[in-house]
């Protein structure tokens, strides 16, 4: 384990871990990371209060050994944009920073890594009016009815973006409402935010090992209660407009019982089934960044070797 408080100066350093869900990204930053880093979160479900089985919320033992940013701080039925994300991450790193400690970006939301390292596109934000136009057509017509809309007017990122996510599905046709170009008309920054000297490292599993860890954690999910987790929120009022309901292990949940087909065999299935295909496209996505340092879990002979090379090299 490398602790980053060997380091006298510390400002600017952050270190990215991701990989898809089930990759073992808790394990290893308990072997690593548990001392001179503080955890920002870049799970777009772990920011709400209320999900704590099915987004794998980090443990309340876990968040008293390493102090977590992030997490727990909205309620299901707000809106948390990666604007939202960037701007509070910011204030934690400078927090971080400020306390001699290193920030340890780690999620599976790759857009949030993604637009963190190389900021927002040249879009425009959001205009009230239009989000709630949209808003609408989403409680109205269904997210199918959403995507069907999209790939019409803005094939390459409908083809880009899956049904099932809400947010970037509703923010590309609010750019498409409010200027009349698609989303994918829009340019991405392509170099590092400034101040940022970042040490990137994706965690890689072959993809049958990957399939069986994705099953044992959807069982686990169950053995540690989230149908009574889904009951609760049902009674809070939960529904498939909620942003925080848009999250595999969710809204599973709420598509079965619309169509009165739920069983706990059926909804099983297809939370391991959505997994599956999630994890899929969060690697493609992942691969597309530059400079990753690829570690597999179970093997991470390499890994001291570059976190020390990192935090013994003086700032850039």
């Amino acid at each position: 384990m490398i602790s980053a408080s060997r380091r006298k100066k510390t400002n600017n350093r952050i270190i990215f871990l991701f990989g898809p869900t089930a990759s073992g990204k808790t394990a290893l930053t308990l072997s690593h990371f548990a001392s001179g880093f503080q955890i920002i979160n870049a799970d777009s479900v772990q920011v709400y209060k209320h999900l704590d089985i099915a987004s794998a919320k980090p443990s309340i033992e876990l968040q008293k050994k390493i102090k977590h940013h992030l997490v727990n701080i909205l309620e299901p039925w707000q809106q948390f944009t990666v604007s939202d994300f960037i701007s509070l991450a910011d204030d934690a790193c400078e927090k971080i920073w400020a306390e001699g400690d290193i920030p340890l970006v780690t999620g599976g939301t790759a857009f949030y890594f993604k637009h963190f390292l190389y900021g927002l596109s040249s879009a425009p934000k959001s205009d009230p009016e239009v989000r709630e136009k949209v808003q609408q057509m989403l409680i109205l017509e269904g997210r199918e009815a959403l995507h069907e809309k999209l790939l019409k007017v803005d094939e390459k990122s409908g083809k880009r973006i899956n049904v099932n996510d809400t947010y970037r599905l509703t923010r590309a046709l609010e750019v498409y409402y409010q200027t009349g170009k698609p989303l994918s008309y829009f340019e991405l920054p392509t170099e590092v935010r400034a101040g940022l000297n970042p040490l990137i490292i994706g965690l890689e599993r072959d993809k049958s090992e990957l399939d069986e860890r994705i099953a044992l954690r959807v069982e686990e999910m169950f053995d540690m209660g989230v149908i009574d987790e889904m009951r609760n929120l049902i009674k809070m009022g939960a529904n498939p407009s909620w942003p925080g309901m848009t999250g595999i292990g969710y809204s599973e949940f709420l598509y079965l019982m619309d169509t009165g087909e739920f069983t706990q065999r059926k909804v099983k299935d297809l939370i391991i089934l959505n997994s599956r295909k999630y994890a899929k496209r969060q690697m493609t996505f992942f691969r597309s960044f530059d400079n990753v340092t690829w570690v597999n879990p179970e093997d991470t002979s390499n890994l001291d070797k570059v976190l020390s090379d990192y935090l013994n090299t003086p700032n850039t």
